[in-house]
């Protein structure tokens, strides 16, 4: 394996970095980009993962936060995190599609639910594209547990994607008691 040549940090994200994070989710979730990746959702919809309008209305959203990974100046990973009562809603969760299985999303997961207990939530939960099976079982080695709950997938703003086929999020959640 070939050392880092820069320090990787998680950090909170600004607007600055808006048209940074945006590039990296879509580029991890839709298009030929994706498929470089194991997190691709190219077979599944059509369109853009989010826009930048999506991410600065994210970024100043009462109890919301991104974490973004860097590598020297480079986003590499971000999550969104967003707080509801006592818990942590975890989405838009995304690394460079050149650098998947290296250990960063396992990172990035570990600063999120570290942010959970900062902010006192006593769990993390998540909705996840029922099809995509190995993501299901990656957060659930990760101690996530299926809740049972699904919800169409829904979006009134095509920014989001557009279903090729009828698809729904099932719920995933950890307790960090």
């Amino acid at each position: 394996m070939e050392p880092c040549k820069f320090q990787r940090m998680i950090a909170h994200a600004t607007l600055a970095d808006v048209p940074l994070l945006n590039k990296l989710v879509n580029s991890a979730y839709r298009g030929d980009s994706s498929r470089k990746g194991w997190t691709t959702e190219a077979d599944l919809l059509d369109g853009t993962r989010t826009d930048e309008n999506a991410i600065k209305e994210f970024l100043t959203e009462p109890g919301s936060t991104i974490l973004k990974y860097l590598e020297g100046e480079k986003i590499i990973g971000c999550v969104r995190l967003l707080k509801h009562g006592h818990q942590l809603y975890l989405g838009m969760f995304a690394v460079d599609p050149n650098l998947q299985n290296k250990g960063i999303g396992k990172k990035i997961l570990i600063a999120a639910e570290e942010e959970a207990q900062k902010q006192n939530c006593q769990s993390i939960d998540m909705t996840v594209i029922s099809e995509r099976a190995e993501l299901i079982d990656w957060y659930k080695g990760k101690g996530y547990v299926e809740v049972g709950e699904k919800k169409p997938m829904d979006f009134d703003n095509p920014s989001g994607g557009i279903p090729k086929r009828d698809l729904y999020f099932i719920t995933l959640e950890k307790n960090l008691d």
